[in-house]
């Protein structure tokens, strides 16, 4: 249960945090005063989460191989229109007073959030779609306790993520407007980055040049992802301290001209305001803790088995029967002609016929597969894969190339494995 929980939290926190910032930055008026852009920003959510079932399902079912090829035009689009919707934030007290003398700027504004919403839960979501894939292990049965157990993981992290969102937007009205409009803008810049370090990673992947510079930026941005998760809650309590300060400033008794309402509206903001603050402080805690704490009761770290040594000669590697016959994973290695350095796995399953795949699947990337009591299990995902379905397309299975078996030994055309160097790319 934990472990989904830590992976599926920061996974939607973003895209929650950012639905409630436009909303409380854009929103103005109620029923027919309210602009018919301001459901624009919903039907940006729905088309997202949409799309991202879409795009996990067909990455689920191998149909689609190559997350880059969606995610490359996805990314170039999120990196623009987070500078656009950065922009409508800091126009927003403008835009949305009197909106209806300028409402073709709030129409705008309503536009460019609902696509920027849009692209970011298409690009954050498919990841937390896919946990749903390994809610049951291969050789359970559907409704089991741990199946429960994963699946309440499940729920409580989509549910910790929008109540985080919930507890931040209570200071919309007893925080003063430059204190929200700075956690809002810091929530954005910030997905901003993580959108161009993912944007920069394919590009530096293709071959285009970053410089030494460039690349210490992309990694100290890989490296601190979960920082950045961390510091879009914890900028909350900039508001938080100012909506303290601004129910303390409220006088509640010996106010010369104030009537006993006044008074009673006074007392009833600071308690609103004491209250607001101590739960975002509480939310800020929280998403903390499942960063750190939460991180690290689940993830210990996993060392692969170093590459054993295998015959390659003329384009052919050869690997003997005698050195993968005792029913434990073999990884070797092998350098594309292209210079990438790849591995592949070897197994043999029961009933004496071979496992042999990629060290990489469509799901999780080049992450690698390691053995643990008697499993082969994914490092990134900790699926667990069936050994029958080893050499099989789909889901967490290693990728499958061509090999062939025969006077006690295998043979593997490296031309095979050239073709699927993109893989650890």
């Amino acid at each position: 249960m934990l472990e989904q929980f830590v992976a599926v939290m920061p996974g939607t926190l973003a895209p929650a945090l950012l639905v409630m910032c436009l909303s409380v930055m854009l929103t103005v008026g109620e029923g027919r005063d309210k602009p018919i852009s301001a459901y624009w920003r919903l039907w940006g959510l729905g088309i997202g989460i949409v799309a991202a079932i879409v795009f996990a399902a067909l990455r689920a079912t191998a149909v689609i191989n190559q997350r880059t090829f969606i995610n490359y035009p996805v990314l170039i689009a999120a990196v623009i229109v987070d500078v656009l919707a950065i922009a409508a934030v800091l126009a927003a007290p403008r835009i949305t007073h009197d909106w209806a003398k300028h409402a073709v700027w709030m129409h705008v504004a309503n536009a460019v959030a609902a696509v920027q919403i849009a692209l970011t839960v298409f690009y954050a979501l498919p990841d937390v779609i896919l946990q749903l894939t390994i809610w049951v292990e291969p050789g359970e049965t559907a409704f089991t306790s741990a199946m429960l157990l994963r699946a309440l993981g499940f729920l409580l992290g989509v549910a910790m993520s929008i109540v985080v969102a919930a507890i931040f937007r209570t200071m919309r009205t007893t925080a003063v407007r430059w204190a929200f409009t700075i956690a809002v803008v810091a929530v954005m810049v910030i997905l901003l980055v993580q959108h161009f370090t993912g944007l920069m990673q394919i590009l530096q992947a293709r071959g285009f040049p970053i410089g030494h510079t460039g690349f210490v930026a992309l990694a100290w941005s890989i490296n601190h992802n979960s920082a950045m998760i961390m510091a879009q809650a914890l900028v909350f309590l900039v508001p938080a301290v100012a909506s303290v300060v601004a129910g303390f400033r409220m006088k509640t008794h010996d106010v010369p001209g104030a009537n006993e309402a006044t008074l009673r509206r006074h007392k009833a903001f600071r308690r609103h305001a004491i209250a607001a603050a101590a739960w975002s402080l509480i939310a800020a805690i929280g998403v903390t803790a499942t960063l750190t704490v939460g991180v690290a009761a689940t993830h210990q770290t996993i060392t692969l088995s170093p590459p054993e040594a295998y015959s390659l000669k003329d384009g052919v590697a050869t690997i003997p029967f005698t050195q993968v016959e005792d029913g434990h994973l073999h990884r070797f290695e092998y350098k594309a002609k292209d210079g990438t350095v790849m591995r592949f796995i070897i197994i043999r399953k029961n009933g004496g016929a071979y496992g042999i795949g990629l060290d990489a699947c469509e799901n999780c990337g080049d992450a690698g597969y390691y053995e643990k009591n008697g499993k082969i299990i994914c490092k990134k995902c900790e699926v667990a894969i069936n050994l029958a379905t080893i050499g099989f397309k789909g889901g967490c299975n290693p990728i499958p190339f061509p090999y062939k078996t025969g006077n006690g030994k295998i043979t593997i055309q490296t031309t095979d494995l050239d073709a699927l160097s993109v893989h650890f790319q």
